[in-house]
């Protein structure tokens, strides 16, 4: 055990250190639900598998479900034991957190829906590459941002951040490759059209995973690095 996390893991009160083991239990449990919904939503969407892209789209609500009992918990500590120092950092940063995979898997969902819509009209699109490339990588962003805030890992929630900009560029290159595709054969218009879509949702993923990041080094740093460019976030850890 390092030693940030030896920060996070003593407390004079059991009950107060269960409360707190509690939902960030939860909140790593919200995250593993939501990281499988991007990978269905994903798999749902090459393999023109509509039932599963329904199962995604169902659990979505449970998704929901947790991020308002977790929220809830949060409040409630907040209220009853009034945290300081990193326990306090750590009840705001769970709180926010679950925000932004509520958010992920809201996209989760968008990308079930997108997929359903292809497959009703029964023809593979261009994109699919595309779409199987970023979508894994966002994904391995939100599994990453998740193992940093469970390692108390600074250093590996700013390679997420650092990430986020590489799913930028890609995700640049493919929206132009769909619409030169598009320009050259408007009959694919529609079906185009809901790629570019699934590509924007996997874009936000990647957004959505970097803000997870910046959540986990302002709860290992006590620095609030959001708005950040890259640059001066990493001068800024270097500083602590």
């Amino acid at each position: 055990m390092n030693q940030d996390k030896e920060a996070f893991s003593h407390h004079i009160s059991q009950q107060f250190n269960e409360e707190l083991e509690e939902i960030r239990t939860l909140m790593l449990e919200m995250g593993g639900l939501v990281e499988m919904q991007v990978n269905d939503a994903i798999v749902a969407l090459i393999e023109g598998d509509a039932k599963l892209a329904e199962l995604v789209r169902e659990k979505d609500d449970a998704i929901n479900q947790m991020e308002r009992k977790i929220d809830q918990e949060c409040m409630r500590i907040l209220a009853r034991r009034q945290p300081a120092a990193s326990d306090l950092r750590l009840v705001i940063s769970i709180s926010k957190i679950i925000v932004d995979l509520e958010r992920i898997g809201d996209e989760a969902s968008k990308i079930a829906r997108r997929a359903q819509y292809l497959v009703e009209e029964g023809q593979a699109p261009r994109g699919y590459v595309e779409c199987r490339h970023i979508g894994y990588h966002v994904r391995k962003m939100v599994q990453d941002a998740l193992d940093a805030f469970a390692r108390f890992d600074s250093d590996q929630a700013f390679a997420v951040a650092r990430e986020d900009k590489v799913v930028d560029q890609e995700y640049k290159t493919a929206m132009r490759e769909m619409v030169t595709y598009m320009m050259e054969d408007p009959r694919s218009i529609t079906r185009v059209l809901n790629i570019l879509w699934v590509l924007r949702s996997l874009e936000r993923v990647g957004d959505h995973a970097r803000n997870v990041a910046e959540h986990v080094i302002y709860l290992v740093k006590g620095t609030d690095v959001r708005h950040l460019g890259l640059k001066n976030m990493e001068e800024q850890l270097k500083k602590d």
